[in-house]
């Protein structure tokens, strides 16, 4: 991709006297904590006038410059280290220029993998790496070990190291924007759990998408891929590489689900794990979480008894798959989380029952046609709102029923009327909630309050 920080040199912090951070939202501020924790001097733009974090800069770093209210390129061209937020697009001219001109730009990623001197174990993927993450955590603790769990999933990774914190091994997950700005990620064991299209108003193409998703495969002594996806084929992995998937192990080594007498088990080639029933996690997709976990701290050979009653006891995430009100047989279920096509697919591949399902928002360039597959029989309304309703509308028309609401409140008014026993209303909008919430979390707390005064109100 044409923003890879290939010119990214090894302990930067040794190699750099003073740094731009780009961005100033809780992983910028990191970054400044940790960049004059070690002496550097420390510039901040950001293209917000009063970005989330200027006051507790001023406050705690009055040394340092800030730009607010836009990128200027002459500045930008001062500094031979920029240090970029996720959120900001690497390709963007004035990036290209400064690249162009010699100047390194990372990411704090790249930083910390860098300072690192702990195990680390690294997660990507379109759909459930926060799931994996937060259980490949629990299994850590579970087996003794003290994790740092941080990176896309909310916990700045360099205030790890700001603050001194002890930890014996490090899990990250990493988004695609993370991956863009570091060069290797020299994990022991790395993790690439799916890929389908997201972020499409980003990447050029989906490609791109896969490529950027595959920086965390480089340098990584043990890879981690599901089986049977031509996506995976196509990718290239250092190392060795261990596969998942819910079929029968394919070596001693692998990860997968067999069946045994009345039950069916997962299993680490030969060897019995847990059986599946006693998950208490919803759906297939979250079969496959729990083998990429097993097979992610497979190399730290901790105990298998451990690790088991971890993933027995994980119900999930809010917002991923959460039933939050049960009335006469409906479940009511949050997947306020899936906000791209693949992952509202997958929950909805997931579901035995009839579905009302509640989908919109924004889109981000996605092709709502990419669903159609996962819209069977058992779907019996798809109630749309936000700003793409009527794109979705025009994708699936033809393959389900659709009725078009205002917003939350009339969709779940209408889920409740139409919903009969021994089925779901699912809240699994394929799409960002940028248009009408400040989060996924937000929507899927005001669901939560809605669905729960629905049935609060039949009772």
């Amino acid at each position: 991709m044409s923003n890879t920080p290939e010119n990214a040199n090894p302990m930067l912090i040794e190699q750099h006297q003073e740094a731009l951070v780009l961005g100033l939202g809780v992983t910028g501020y990191s970054v400044v904590r940790f960049l004059r924790h070690h002496g550097l001097a420390v510039a901040v733009m950001d293209s917000r006038a009063a970005p989330p974090k200027a006051a507790e800069l001023a406050k705690n770093f009055p040394e340092v410059a800030t730009f607010f209210g836009g990128f200027d390129e002459h500045e930008i061209a001062q500094h031979s280290l920029l240090v970029m937020s996720p959120g900001i697009d690497m390709a963007a001219p004035e990036f290209r220029q400064a690249r162009q001109a010699g100047a390194t730009l990372v990411g704090d990623i790249e930083l910390f993998m860098q300072s690192n001197t702990q195990p680390l174990i690294a997660i990507t993927g379109s759909n459930g790496k926060s799931t994996v993450t937060t259980l490949v955590g629990l299994m850590c603790e579970a087996a003794g070990l003290k994790p740092l769990v941080a990176g896309n999933i909310g916990f700045p990774a360099l205030d790890a190291l700001t603050d001194q914190q002890n930890f014996d091994v490090a899990v990250l997950e990493l988004s695609s924007f993370q991956l863009e700005a570091t060069s290797s990620v020299p994990a022991d064991a790395a993790t690439i759990l799916n890929i389908s299209p997201d972020h499409m108003d980003r990447y050029q193409s989906m490609g791109d998408y896969v490529l950027a998703k595959a920086r965390i495969l480089r340098g990584a002594q043990r890879s981690v891929l599901p089986r049977h996806h031509e996506t995976f084929e196509q990718i290239t992995s250092t190392g060795t590489t261990v596969s998942f998937g819910l079929d029968e192990p394919d070596t001693e080594q692998s990860f997968g689900v067999v069946r045994r007498k009345s039950a069916r088990w997962l299993v680490r080639g030969d060897e019995h794990l847990l059986k599946l029933r006693d998950l208490q996690l919803l759906g297939l997709h979250n079969v496959e979480n729990v083998l990429a976990a097993f097979a992610l701290v497979d190399f730290l050979d901790l105990p298998r008894k451990k690790l088991a009653a971890a993933a027995k006891s994980f119900n999930g995430l809010p917002h991923r798959m959460e039933t939050v009100a049960t009335h006469k047989q409906i479940n009511w279920v949050n997947d306020s989380k899936a906000t791209n096509i693949g992952a509202a697919a997958t929950a909805l591949k997931s579901l035995d029952k009839d579905v009302i399902w509640i989908a919109g928002g924004q889109g981000k360039g996605a092709d709502f046609g990419d669903l159609q597959n996962a819209i069977t029989s058992r779907i019996k309304l798809l109630v749309l709102f936000g700003e793409d309703a009527h794109l979705m509308q025009d994708a699936l028309s033809n393959h389900v029923e659709i009725a078009l609401v205002d917003d939350m409140a009339q969709a779940v008014d209408l889920a409740g009327e139409r919903a009969e026993q021994n089925s779901v209303v699912l809240l699994s909008p394929a799409c960002a909630s940028f248009d009408m919430y400040q989060s996924f979390a937000q929507r899927g707390d005001h669901f939560r309050q809605l669905a729960q005064a629905w049935v609060e109100g039949q009772e």
